[in-house]
């Protein structure tokens, strides 16, 4: 606890403070007041926010049906990509998103074939440049964060049931939606509250994107702290940054308590 109270809760501590004292000295909530009447903050607030939500419906959608597919149909190589999933969640975001720009990038392989082949100025994927890029690029990188637990979960399901289900005449998709579903309500809790969270801390794929007019609240942080010297405004996004995790982890551990996970 000394440790941890020493690497962490002290640098939070000194965070806290600094969102205080403004550059005029002394201690107020004038730093808080200039922050939350900016535009600007409320902007990346949302932004932070929608992306978020809307990454983790597509990690969740996404990683379900690929974790059905792996622990279901077989297929030669299951286990070797089941593995590799374990793997991928070792990769650095900003290596996902480097990856995505030698694709789609603005000079990526998909613009550089449409280019030769219709003898076009340029390519018609320009979208990772928007916020699109960034949502594709989370839902692509964080998926395996859903995958991960729901391969778990799937691999103690009672195969006896789903079998005396199809015996029984169920198609697929009622034995997913009666049998395997309900199990997997758990796993798909634990790994969408991981994805939010992660999301909303998401730093470097915002910034390797280079998507224009995508500011949230991390890449806000640096924005003050670095180009700006707004120590104290960046300490006060940083705080609301913190306050909006703490109180999703919070939820997290309410809504996983009651589903059991």
């Amino acid at each position: 606890m000394a440790l941890l109270a020493l690497v962490f809760l002290y640098p939070l501590a000194l965070v806290v403070q600094q969102s205080f004292r403004p550059d005029t000295g002394g201690t107020s909530l004038e730093p808080y007041a200039d922050v939350f009447a900016s535009g600007a903050f409320r902007e990346a607030l949302w932004t932070t926010v929608w992306l978020a939500v809307a990454a983790t419906v597509g990690c969740l959608v996404l990683g379900f049906v690929l974790a059905l597919v792996i622990a279901f149909v077989p297929f030669p190589g299951a286990k070797a990509v089941a593995r590799f999933i374990d793997v991928f969640l070792s990769f650095p975001s900003f290596l996902i998103t480097l990856a995505l720009l030698f694709v789609y990038g603005t000079v990526g392989m998909a613009n550089g074939a449409w280019t030769d082949v219709t003898g076009a100025a340029e390519g018609p994927f320009q979208f990772l440049t928007t916020p699109w890029g960034v949502l594709l690029a989370e839902i692509t990188y964080f998926t395996p964060f859903v995958m991960r637990p729901l391969l778990a979960a799937f691999s103690q399901l009672d195969t006896g049931q789903l079998e005396a289900a199809s015996s029984l005449g169920a198609r697929a998709p009622r034995i997913i939606r009666r049998i395997i579903l309900p199990e997997a309500l758990p796993a798909l809790a634990a790994g969408g509250s991981l994805v939010l969270v992660l999301c909303l801390n998401e730093f470097g794929i915002v910034l390797f994107t280079g998507a224009k007019g995508v500011t949230t609240l991390p890449t806000m942080i640096y924005g003050k702290a670095i180009l700006e010297s707004d120590y104290p405004g960046a300490c006060v996004v940083a705080v609301v940054n913190v306050l909006i995790s703490v109180g999703l982890y919070g939820l997290y551990r309410v809504v996983s308590r009651r589903a059991g996970a």
